[in-house]
C-alpha cells in the first residue's frame, strides 16, 4: 500500500426488508433479509481482519445492519444512507476526505471476499492521488474502488460503472489502476450469481444458510 494518509473502508447497506429483489423466484422476503445480513456479516470480518485499514465505515439506517456493523467493530453512518448505493458511498467520501482520509468501497454482497484479496487491492493502490477499482465479474459493474484522497473522483454507481468509472478518473487528471479479484467480482444479485456462489465451496455465513434452505448445488449422480 502506498496512499500517503489512513484508508477507512466503508460498505453502504439498503434497507434489508426489501433486499434482493431479483431472487424473489428463489428466495422469500424473509430469506433475502437474511442473506443481505450474512453477506454483509461475512464481508465485515474479511475487512477487519486488515489492519492496513484504519476503520470501517457501514452507511445504513437499516437497524439489523447496523447492530452487525457494531459487533464488528465497525463505525455507523446515517447521512447519505436512503439516498442509494452512490449516495450512500459519496457522502461517507465527503466526510472522510475532509478528515484528511482515503476510501475503499466495497458492497456488502461479495461474500466470498478474503483479507488477501482487500490487501491485494490496496497493494495496487499507486498512492495520493490514485484511483483503484475492481470490476465485477460481467466486467460492468464496480466492486471495489479505492479513491485517494476520499472524494477524488466522483462515483456513481449502476450496473454499467465500470467503464464510466475509469473515463471519471481519467477526467479528473488520474491513470486509474483496475484489479482483477474473483473473489470480490462476484456479488450475488441475480439468480445466475446466486448459481456462481453455490458452485463454490466456502465456509461463509452466506453459504451456511444458503444450505440450510436447501439451495446447496445437488451432488452430482453416481454412474
Amino acid at each position: 500500500m502506498k496512499s500517503d494518509c489512513e484508508i477507512w473502508a466503508v460498505v453502504p447497506v439498503k434497507d434489508t426488508a426489501c433486499a434482493k429483489q431479483r431472487l424473489a423466484g428463489l428466495l422469500s422476503a424473509g430469506a433475502r433479509r437474511q442473506l443481505a445480513l450474512a453477506m454483509l456479516a461475512d464481508v465485515l470480518q474479511a475487512v477487519g481482519a486488515v489492519s492496513e485499514l484504519s476503520g470501517i465505515v457501514v452507511v445504513t439506517v437499516d437497524p439489523a445492519a447496523a447492530d452487525i456493523a457494531g459487533r464488528a467493530g465497525a463505525h455507523v453512518w446515517s447521512a447519505g444512507a436512503r439516498d442509494g448505493h452512490t449516495g450512500a458511498v459519496m457522502a461517507a467520501a465527503r466526510r472522510l476526505a475532509a478528515q484528511g482520509s482515503a476510501m475503499l468501497t466495497i458492497p456488502g454482497d461479495v461474500p466470498l471476499v478474503w483479507p488477501a484479496d482487500i490487501r491485494c487491492v490496496l497493494d495496487m493502490h499507486r498512492g495520493e492521488p490514485g484511483f483503484t477499482i475492481v470490476p465485477a465479474r460481467d466486467q460492468r459493474g464496480s466492486n471495489a474502488i479505492v479513491c485517494a484522497p476520499a472524494d477524488l473522483v466522483p462515483l456513481r454507481f449502476g450496473a454499467d460503472s465500470f467503464f464510466p468509472h475509469l473515463a471519471a478518473a481519467r477526467a479528473c487528471g488520474i491513470d486509474p489502476t483496475a484489479v482483477h479479484l474473483p473473489r470480490i467480482a462476484l456479488d450475488i444479485d441475480e439468480p445466475a450469481d446466486l448459481a456462481e456462489l453455490m458452485k463454490i465451496p466456502s465456509a461463509t455465513r452466506a453459504r451456511r444458510l444458503l444450505d440450510r434452505l436447501g439451495l446447496a448445488t445437488p451432488e452430482p449422480a453416481l454412474q
